[in-house]
């Protein structure tokens, strides 16, 4: 029977092996939320329309995602509405307003989503019922989003507050978050926007395209961008969802600090395995020349400290995965559950086979002292 030396290398000294085993599980700890962050930016992203009842989108070639739109003519829903296959087109008023908390008077903006309360916008559960239809009908009154930060205030139907310098009244309830995009979310009917922000309803900020039953969205939405100016981009639901995550994720700030912590966390975690395999790898030297000396091949005591890499990934990994489980739950619990930030088993692979290759390379690199070493310049 072998002698495991790699593993008895490790638990030699056991205070050694806890400070490598800590170092490797918060690397994994942070390779694992900054992926999480990312995970959930994404997601978020596509969040929104998920949720929304429709095949195609028109949007304005200005529009970035979803909270940022411009503006585009409402003749253009007209224009597509008689095209084959289409069955409903429905116009979306997208906006910010300033919302002030009843109980401390401080104000903080609020995403709003407006449309026609008889078209079906969003397959939200309670949203098509009589109440609700009813309260979105009401001149100044909003439905109010569950999952918005408390620091919005109550959010108990009947609450009247001021949004802009008008008086407001929550009308109803739902459920859908905010995401990165906004830390609270209303829905009201068109003529509510009109009365809020001002803004003209021939403008529209996004156009939904409902299909009959067994249309083909990308041929509808290849005829459509023959018809249509250039005032209006035509994107099925896959497109559009595509569109809002490239942006997050690729173009802003927020997609790149949490891709490079990523990167940051793989090179911490490489340090700290070097580190710990260069310390052992040197307190052994006379061993590992005795080995030599007896007549082990350098592959040998290669393999050696590769086990010693790969057991320090693998013990490493799982306090790192599961503290990961507890923070994911407590970001989720932080933001009322609007960030949607959970573990898959995706990522559970991909980090416990990236925690492998970080140790692995630190291996790699440490060995060289082994491999090179002569018996007779050690004794």
């Amino acid at each position: 029977m072998r002698v495991p030396l790699a593993w008895l290398n490790l638990v030699h000294e056991k205070s050694r092996l806890v400070v490598a085993l800590a170092g490797v599980a918060f690397a994994v700890l942070l390779v694992f939320m900054n992926l999480g962050f990312l995970g959930a930016l994404a997601k978020s992203a596509s969040m929104f329309y998920q949720y929304m009842d429709a095949d195609v989108f028109l949007v304005s070639p200005q529009s970035l995602e979803i909270s940022s739109t411009k503006a585009f003519p409402r003749d253009r829903l007209y224009q597509a509405a008689g095209i084959k296959g289409v069955q409903r087109v429905m116009p979306l008023y997208l906006g910010y307003l300033q919302w002030r908390n009843p109980q401390t008077r401080d104000s903080r903006a609020v995403f709003m989503f407006a449309f026609n309360p008889q078209d079906p916008v969003f397959s939200l559960p309670g949203l098509g019922t009589p109440a609700t239809l009813a309260a979105l009908d009401r001149p100044d009154t909003v439905l109010f989003d569950l999952l918005s930060r408390p620091e919005y205030g109550p959010k108990t139907i009947g609450t009247k507050t001021e949004v802009d310098r008008r008086t407001v009244t929550i009308g109803g309830q739902y459920e859908l978050g905010g995401g990165f995009a906004a830390d609270a979310t209303v829905i009201g009917s068109d003529q509510n926007f009109l009365r809020l922000l001002k803004i003209p309803l021939n403008l529209v900020n996004m156009g939904l395209i409902k299909l009959e039953p067994g249309a083909d969205a990308q041929k509808v939405a290849a005829e459509l961008r023959q018809i249509l100016p250039k005032d209006v981009v035509v994107r099925t639901k896959a497109e559009i969802i595509e569109n809002d995550r490239s942006y997050w994720i690729s173009s802003t700030s927020t997609g790149f600090i949490f891709g490079m912590g990523v990167a940051v966390s793989c090179v911490v975690g490489v340090v700290i395995v070097y580190q710990i395999l260069y310390t052992d790898i040197s307190d052994h030297m006379k061993q590992y020349a005795t080995l030599k000396a007896m007549g082990y091949r350098s592959g040998y005591l290669f393999n050696v400290v590769v086990q010693e890499a790969m057991i320090l990934s693998v013990l490493g990994y799982i306090p790192g995965f599961l503290s990961a489980l507890g923070l994911y739950a407590f970001a989720a619990n932080a933001t009322n559950n609007a960030l949607p930030i959970a573990m898959d088993l995706q990522r559970a692979v991909a980090v416990f086979i990236l925690t492998v290759a970080m140790c692995v390379i630190s291996a790699l690199i440490s060995v060289r002292k082994v491999v090179t070493a002569e018996p007779v310049e050690l004794f």
